[in-house]
């Protein structure tokens, strides 16, 4: 037991922290709320293809035009992969937005949160938008 006129500042100190504590755990549970809620849609391909991911980046919905049908097989599957991975750049925009205001882009959890999402998709942030 902490005895003496140290004692509140201690006793002080753990509390703070256990506020901190508490305060970044809402946080986190905020951003894991937010995020699994996210969705991102992306046109392409002269706009015939429409494709929207979820939250971690899966294709939820594809949409096709009919004249798609008057273009090459490989000239179609190359425009769905890149309408693809433009709509999963989106999402990880959207993920940046509500790491930022929940926990902070700048902090550990935002990092690593932005990171491993990053990291599964696997997205060029060089390949132009179809």
């Amino acid at each position: 037991m902490i005895d003496g006129p140290d004692a509140g500042l201690s006793l002080d100190r753990i509390d703070e922290w256990e506020r901190g504590f508490a305060e970044r755990a809402a946080q986190a549970k905020a951003l894991a709320e937010r995020t699994a809620q996210l969705s991102a849609t992306a046109r392409g391909g002269d706009e015939l293809i429409e494709v929207t991911v979820g939250p971690n980046g899966q294709i939820t919905d594809l949409r096709l035009d009919e004249e798609i049908r008057r273009q090459a097989a490989a000239t179609t599957a190359r425009q769905i992969l890149s309408t693809v991975r433009a709509a999963q750049r989106a999402l990880l925009q959207q993920v940046e937005g509500v790491a930022a205001e929940t926990v902070g882009a700048d902090s550990t959890t935002g990092k690593a949160v932005l990171s491993s999402l990053s990291a599964r998709l696997s997205v060029d942030d060089e390949e132009p938008m179809p």
